[in-house]
């Protein structure tokens, strides 16, 4: 019987790099889930045939890990699509204005923080001005002609993204912005809750000015879910990344169970589930769900079960360590560019959809349909009006 991988790490040494340092000094805990999740990731969720989605929650880009981390595999064509916060992308902002954030202690005086105007996130702080300022910027920007209809979040993100580039270019900043990778890259890139971060705040305060700006939340939802799709009904895998949980874990997940569960379409659930939390499984919330228990949803395919990895770490700690291994390990991938083909999909899921669409009143019990005096169970709520009007 093997007892397994024999530990036997040697001295690390000056030359030692990341690579060495996560496949062999990294033996075990959480180190080891960390290795297993990198060696996944450019062993087998890197392949060309792989449609890779990743998460971002926490504030990670206030630390300027969007533009040092994330934009790096942007390019590099390791992620496809992306869920956020939308305070992840309006901090991530901050930097392509030209606005400083700074490193500081977190055992700081609030109260006089606040006298000066200075706003903090935990050992980060800058001044009070760079958030009004980037309001003024956003409100110029969502007042243009083509925000003025309904809209995707992708699609908000996507023009958003070509005015953030204008001004990085026109700054001559260094910095590139998430927003403004994903423009360039066609990355998709949705927020699961938009009115919950400035950029939605922002949005609801014109729409009282009467901007005519709003969210397609159902186009969210059928959008992300067609991504999905077609990467599996081409003969392919999905992979999801997960830094944090939230909404948008769940957001990205719930891909799965829209397309078995609610369109009725044949499916397994994702291929590969890598997450990086500190949130616990035991108490209940869904930051803290294993894949095994995201399984019984549907969610992951259970036959893939040994390539899902939870490791319990800081995601500012292990994102740049998996970053540096990926583009270590693996040459770039071709852009897949799903923005662009957002048409595409979504035709090609409406197709399945129509094929596979479940008949509710055929799985409705008998004695269900006699409750509420004979109402039959899933007639439109117009229908029911229209009905009651006529009595």
């Amino acid at each position: 019987m093997s007892l397994g991988r024999k530990l036997d790490p040697r001295p690390i040494g000056a030359m030692t790099t990341v690579v060495d340092l996560v496949d062999h000094y990294f033996y075990a805990y959480n180190a080891a889930r960390l290795r297993e999740a990198a060696q996944i990731l450019v062993e087998k969720i890197l392949e060309p045939d792989v449609t890779v989605g990743l998460t971002l929650t926490g504030a990670i880009t206030p630390t300027g890990l969007g533009t040092a981390a994330l934009v790096p595999l942007i390019r590099a064509g390791f992620v496809d699509w992306i869920v956020s916060t939308g305070a992840n992308l309006y901090h991530d902002m901050h930097r392509s204005l030209g606005f400083e954030l700074f490193q500081t202690s977190p055992y700081v005086d609030d109260y006089r923080l606040r006298e000066e105007h200075i706003i903090r996130i935990y050992d980060i702080v800058f001044d009070q001005d760079v958030l009004l300022k980037s309001d003024a910027f956003l409100r110029r920007c969502l007042e243009g002609p083509e925000f003025q209809r309904q809209m995707t979040t992708a699609e908000l993100h996507y023009h958003l993204g070509k005015y953030t580039r204008e001004r990085e270019h026109a700054l001559a900043t260094p910095y590139t912005s998430i927003l403004t990778a994903a423009y360039e890259a066609g990355v998709p890139l949705y927020t699961s809750s938009p009115g919950d971060s400035t950029i939605g705040m922002n949005v609801a305060a014109l729409a009282m000015a009467g901007n005519k700006l709003r969210f397609d939340v159902e186009g969210d939802v059928n959008e992300t879910t067609s991504i999905v799709y077609d990467a599996k009904h081409r003969g392919g895998k999905s992979a999801v990344i997960i830094l944090g949980g939230g909404s948008p874990k769940n957001f990205i997940l719930q891909t799965e169970p829209q397309i078995q569960e609610i369109m009725g379409i044949p499916e397994k659930g994702h291929d590969y589930f890598l997450q990086f939390t500190d949130a616990r499984p035991d108490t209940g919330g869904l930051s803290g769900a294993t894949p095994s228990e995201a399984m019984t949803w549907g969610k992951v395919d259970p036959e893939q079960l040994p390539d899902s990895v939870v490791c319990y770490v800081d995601s500012t700690i292990a994102f740049p360590i998996l970053t540096a291994y990926a583009l270590a390990k693996r040459g770039p991938r071709p852009l897949k560019r799903l923005y662009d083909r957002r048409v595409e999909m979504l035709a090609a899921l409406q197709h399945a959809y129509d094929q596979y669409r479940p008949d509710d009143a055929a799985d409705i019990p008998d004695e269900a349909r006699e409750q509420g005096g004979g109402q039959a169970i899933g007639r439109s709520s117009l229908d029911v009006e229209a009905s009651e009007a006529q009595d």
